[in-house]
Parts: C-alpha cells; sequence; structure tokens
C-alpha cells in the first residue's frame, strides 16, 4: 500500500531549510476557509465534523507539540483530503481503497467517451455537434489535473452554437497511461504527435478555438500552437507559465528528486492538494473525488506525470513560448484571462507576457480566481469567463 510507505519516517531538513518548500510543496490550509468567486465577493465555506471527530481533532491538538514531524502531514488538514483516506460513519471501511473507489468510481466523466487513436485510448469530453455553426473550440489542461476542469465552461460554450472538445492527455485523467519504453516515454514531441492523431481521429477541422491552461501538459499545448499556428483561428491562455521567469511548483522540484519523487507520484490526493494551493478556496468532496479517482485507480498517473516531469526542460519550454508568441513571432489574436489569486504565477507573468506583444495579446484579469479559473468559475460568474473566451 502506498499510503504505508509514505507513512515511514523520513530524515528531512527542518521547515526553515531552503529546501522544505520543495519536500513539502503544499501549505496547509484552515479548516474553515475562504471561497472566492469572479464578482469578488466572499463567503466562509462551512465545514461539517462530527462529534467523533471533533474529538480526534481535540487530542490531535493536545499532542501536537510532542507529534514527529511528519512531511506528508498536509494530506489530513482539509475536509476533502481526510476523505479521500478516513470514512468516519463506517470505521470498517476506513483506510479502505476498494470502498473509496466503489463509491466514487462513476464520478467525473460528465459529455465524455473514449476514443481511439492509433495505439492509444483517449478519454474526450464533447458538447455541442459538428454541425455548430460558430466554429470548434479544443480545450487543453495542465499537469496534474484533468479535462474535468472545462465541464462547466464547456456547457455554456455549446449553448451558445460552439463544438467543443476536452480531452485528457495521455497519462492523466481516464486516457491511457503508457508505460515509458513501450511507444510513448512522455516527451514533449511525443505529446505533439499524438494529439495531431487525435484531432485527425475527431475530425476537427482548420482553423479552431484553442484554450489552454496550466504547467507541463499545458505548456505542450502551447509549444503546439507555435508549430501548428495555420491551425488556429485565435488563442485563449488561462493561467500558464508564459515567461523565463515564470516560476516552477514546488510540486515538480519535488518530483525530480530521486527516490523522494516516486513516492510523491503516489500520493492519491496530490491533484486536489495541487489545485486547492493554487487557489482560494477549497474544493468541494464531489469536485475533489473526480480529481483523485485516477490516482487511487491505479500507479500509472502517478508515474505518468514522474516520467513526463523528468523528461520536460522547464527553461527551456519557457523561452520557447516567451520567444514563439512575441511581436514578430505571433499575430493570431490571443486573449489571456488571468486568475489574480494564483498562488504560483503572480501577475506580473501576464503582464511580461502582454508586453511582448501588445498588438496580438489582449489581458484580462478575473478578480477571486486563482491558479484555475475554469474551476474557479462557476454558475453565474461563468457567462463573463465564457465571454472572454470568445475574444
Amino acid at each position: 500500500m502506498a499510503w504505508a510507505l509514505l507513512s515511514l519516517p523520513l530524515n528531512l531538513p527542518p521547515s526553515s531549510s531552503p529546501l522544505s518548500s520543495i519536500l513539502n510543496p503544499f501549505k496547509p490550509k484552515s479548516q474553515i476557509g475562504w471561497l472566492a468567486s469572479c464578482s469578488g465577493s466572499r463567503r466562509r465555506a462551512r465545514v461539517i465534523v462530527s462529534a467523533a471527530d471533533q474529538e480526534k481533532t481535540e487530542d490531535k491538538d493536545e499532542d501536537k507539540d510532542s507529534s514527529a514531524f511528519n512531511p506528508f502531514g498536509f494530506v489530513t488538514d482539509n475536509p476533502s483530503s481526510r476523505s479521500a483516506i478516513q470514512i468516519i460513519e463506517s470505521p470498517a471501511e476506513s483506510g479502505n481503497v476498494g470502498q473509496m473507489l466503489y463509491r466514487i468510481e462513476d464520478k467525473g466523466k460528465e459529455y465524455g467517451k473514449y476514443v481511439r487513436s492509433g495505439e492509444h485510448v483517449w478519454f474526450v469530453r464533447e458538447t455541442g455537434s459538428a454541425e455548430s455553426q460558430r466554429g470548434t473550440v479544443i480545450f487543453l489542461h495542465g499537469a496534474p489535473t484533468q479535462s474535468y476542469s472545462y465541464r462547466n465552461v464547456m456547457s455554456q460554450m455549446s449553448e451558445l452554437g460552439f463544438h467543443c472538445f476536452a480531452p485528457d492527455w495521455l497519462g492523466f485523467g481516464f486516457s491511457d497511461k503508457p508505460q515509458p519504453g513501450y511507444g510513448f516515454d512522455y516527451k514533449e514531441e511525443e505529446f505533439h504527435e499524438e494529439f495531431d492523431k487525435l484531432l485527425d481521429v475527431l475530425g476537427v477541422k482548420s482553423p479552431f478555438y484553442l484554450v489552454v491552461q496550466g504547467f507541463l501538459v499545458g505548456s505542450y499545448g502551447l509549444t503546439w500552437a507555435l508549430k501548428n499556428r495555420s491551425r488556429i483561428s485565435k488563442l485563449a491562455i488561462l493561467n500558464s507559465p508564459l515567461t523565463v521567469s515564470s516560476p516552477v511548483p514546488g510540486l515538480f522540484k519535488q518530483l525530480r528528486i530521486p527516490l523522494f519523487g516516486e513516492f510523491t507520484c503516489q500520493n492519491a490526493v496530490m491533484a486536489e492538494r495541487f489545485i486547492e494551493a493554487g487557489s482560494a478556496y477549497v474544493l468541494k468532496l464531489e469536485k475533489a473525488d473526480v480529481y483523485r479517482l485516477p490516482y487511487l485507480s491505479s500507479s500509472g498517473p502517478g508515474f505518468a506525470i514522474l516520467e513526463a516531469t523528468r523528461k520536460a526542460n522547464f527553461n527551456n519550454i519557457s523561452t520557447q513560448i516567451a520567444s514563439g508568441f512575441a511581436s514578430g513571432s505571433w499575430d493570431i489574436p490571443t486573449l489571456v484571462a488571468w486568475g489574480i489569486a494564483d498562488k504560483y504565477l503572480p501577475q506580473s507573468v501576464a503582464e511580461e507576457f502582454q508586453k511582448g506583444n501588445p498588438t496580438a495579446v489582449k489581458l484580462k484579469l478575473i478578480e477571486g480566481a486563482g491558479h484555475m479559473p475554469q474551476e474557479d468559475c462557476i454558475g453565474k460568474h461563468a457567462t463573463g469567463q465564457r465571454e472572454l473566451l470568445l475574444l
């Protein structure tokens, strides 16, 4: 069991060490946090805690000073993460991965279908139809998340007359997780090649709208665009590393550390905690379940992101993006829609990128949204984001 391994004590430097931000990249949030909407209004998140759980919390507080340092302690400090490893109402099921999978295995596949492309099977969400008059929109997610984050925006875009696709990249979400060394090694050029094949299978006609967000595979979506600019009519970029100065989150630094990366990649709550640490809110349990499900189901997604991270040259990717979208190199209408509450990428990244090509690139700041505006902007507030994506 991966959790048994993760509970082993490790000789790690104290929290004051510069390395501590790498070894424990997620900063704990209070159980009673703040939810931020795209309108900028805020309300308190309500957390329901059972009496038994409250007693355990009080006991934990009493023993805090005497407890040993646990670098993986962050997995139990909020309601969504606690539910991943403990079901309080049913003690017999506590820690039983089979029971957890049974509870959530059918969640999170809205608008989705499985599509075979060459040797691999992709999970692709689709809204609208090929007869849609306003064109096709392709949504690409970043690591370590999945296309589920676009479900609300896709629904509203199809209502406006667009045909929308959002695939899970190979190795992520519900798509295949190929074993490295057997035809797919998680390199940038391989992601590009397989994405080209998928577009052909889906029958996507050029030019189309492209929406990209996030790190690693999200960045590969942007480098693909630089190589295929004739296929794109308009581009929308949500919070992504766009400049050479863009910081790399601690998660990816951690994955690069020999042996420690192997432990980290098998953390079942990695994706949901990455989302929470980059935004101003705590995920609701039903959402956390979906981001957690692939990592609970098998070790494949963890080793996929481990392999992709170690094969990636983050500095080279950032350089490609910064120079490729600069004035004189890129003239396709581009919108950067930026959640200003992003804890990973400061607003200055978006501003620097826009200044590099003020003619083609427009910048729209989204108040209250964090690293994933498409997940933060829900309900009526998605309307504003939807309109932004239309450029």
